[in-house]
């Protein structure tokens, strides 16, 4: 066996086929723009909005009642009100118990699930599909009759802050808190958490207010994705949900973000990690710029391969699991570098940091570095909405930031349309590090001087 590896090497060598050469990997495909399948859309006289989108072989229907409302609809003494209202629509309808809604939808091959988002709240299924009808008459009920028992209250509040204890003895919850706080301070987007006060002072009348308020066909879109017979399920959307109140329409509150140089230190004594949360306001997905900052965050910190991942957890060693993300808010957006550091290597890591972008801004990324961040962008794009359940995800995206259907058919051709120079430019424009809020969560006596001199800016006490 010996001699015959030997073998293959020299012969490899005699045609001039390097070890390199032979594990390159072959040329991609010719990229694929996201395909939308054919949908159908029936409007209600009420304001209600049916999507019907067939798709795929498997017989099953991916059932969602998508209302425009959620925690952006929260004035500042009311936060997380509508998780608590959530909440409280999983005890049951008027008509029937939760468990008879668990038992009836088990019947049908699903489950109920029922969810809160900064922009929308959701009530969901997946059933197969003969019974999608009947799943929808089940779903409608819980939406229009809620029971709101007063009865559970009490265990569902002292549950939410037991989850809140949780999430803030962490130190990724209390660096995100002050980070939002800092950038949206007059906003839901910057009121991240309650108070054990705030929880405690929610009454059933205060979720029927917000209910009333905020619920409403004209706010509410049912998608059906995957195999169904449509008509049946027109007829079920019309005699469940056709005669529900209209309610008002939806009035997002844009936010007025705040560009802020603030430092800020939350210190954890003994802590062997420092918690870094480091970033700025950028746009939102319906600005000219959004696709082409999208693309820098990859190469910059937003993938596995990018440059400041590569830097500190590869080649420094100093964290395992950075990452930069471009969060999507309405008609606003926020660029920010996030990672759980070595105590030691706080300074060094935000120097690293800093370089990186500076790096990105003095010198555009060759054509070789894009092309692959954005193949495998672009592919993991169309791969994960290539489902039911994506398809959906990616029409709700349109629906809550006003972009039309070329945004997601376009996508893919718009990533590769972008440059080396346009993400120089992006990184100029948009990611300045002399704007950047930072906050560290750590060992401020052993991290404060190496922060200082790092930053070189005026520390927040």
């Amino acid at each position: 066996m010996k001699h015959f590896i030997l073998y293959i090497i020299v012969l490899c060598s005699s045609i001039g086929i390097s070890a390199q050469e032979k594990e390159m990997p072959p040329k991609g495909g010719e990229p694929k723009n996201f395909a939308l399948p054919e949908k159908e859309i029936v409007s209600f006289d009420n304001g209600l909005t049916l999507v019907m989108i067939p798709y795929g072989s498997i017989p099953k229907a991916t059932i969602r009642f998508s209302v425009k409302t959620g925690n952006i609809d929260e004035n500042e003494n009311q936060v997380w009100l509508a998780d608590l209202l959530a909440d409280l629509l999983e005890e049951g309808s008027t008509t029937k118990t939760s468990k008879q809604i668990a038992d009836e939808m088990a019947g049908m091959g699903g489950n109920l699930n029922i969810g809160v988002g900064l922009h929308t709240s959701s009530i969901s299924s997946s059933v197969l599909y003969e019974f999608a009808p009947e799943a929808i008459k089940v779903m409608a009920d819980v939406l229009k009759n809620p029971k709101f028992p007063e009865s559970e209250l009490g265990r569902l509040k002292d549950n939410m802050k037991r989850d809140l204890s949780v999430r803030l003895s962490r130190p990724q919850a209390q660096a995100s808190r002050d980070f939002y706080a800092t950038i949206y301070p007059d906003h839901p987007y910057g009121r991240v958490y309650p108070t054990d006060e705030m929880i405690d002072s929610y009454t059933v009348e205060d979720i029927k207010a917000f209910y009333d308020g905020h619920f409403g066909a004209l706010r509410t879109t049912v998608y059906v994705a995957g195999n169904f017979d449509s008509n049946a399920v027109k007829t079920a959307v019309e005699n469940s949900l056709g005669d529900w109140k209209k309610g008002t329409e939806a009035e997002y509150n844009v936010a007025e973000p705040m560009t802020s140089s603030e430092i800020k230190i939350i210190d954890r004594p003994d802590a062997p990690q420092s918690t870094i949360y480091y970033g700025l306001p950028t746009v939102g997905p319906s600005d000219d710029d959004y696709i082409a900052l999208d693309v820098t965050n990859s190469i910059l910190g937003g993938s596995f391969a990018s440059r400041i991942t590569s830097n500190i957890r590869e080649d420094k060693g100093y964290t395992y699991s950075p990452y930069s993300s471009l969060d999507t808010n309405y008609k606003s957006g926020v660029w920010y570098e996030s990672a759980d550091v070595t105590t030691e290597h706080t300074g060094a890591s935000l120097a690293e940091i800093q370089k990186e972008i500076k790096r990105l801004q003095e010198e555009p990324p060759t054509q070789e570095e894009l092309d692959g961040i954005i193949n495998y962008e672009s592919g993991i794009y169309v791969l994960q909405n290539s489902t039911p359940n994506g398809i959906i995800g990616q029409l709700i995206f349109l629906d809550t930031h006003d972009l039309d259907e070329s945004f997601l058919t376009n996508k893919v051709k718009n990533m590769h349309a972008i440059t080396p120079e346009k993400v120089q430019e992006m990184t100029q424009k948009y990611i300045k590090p002399e704007n950047m809020t930072l906050i560290v969560v750590g060992d401020k006596a052993k991290i404060q001087d190496q922060v200082m001199e790092t930053v070189q800016k005026p520390l927040k006490q």
